[in-house]
């Protein structure tokens, strides 16, 4: 099995959506492309 990480996206930052709610979201990293860079550097 091959898993594979998702990085939802808004106004430029990765977020959680609470039930895929806009509006309900909580940001964990304001960087997108870093945090893509953190998960291959971790041999994602």
């Amino acid at each position: 099995m091959i898993i594979l990480p998702a990085i939802d996206l808004k106004e430029g930052r990765c977020v959680r959506l609470e039930q895929g709610l806009m509006e309900k979201d909580t940001i964990y990293n304001d960087d997108p492309a870093a945090q893509a860079r953190t998960w291959q550097e971790q041999g994602g």
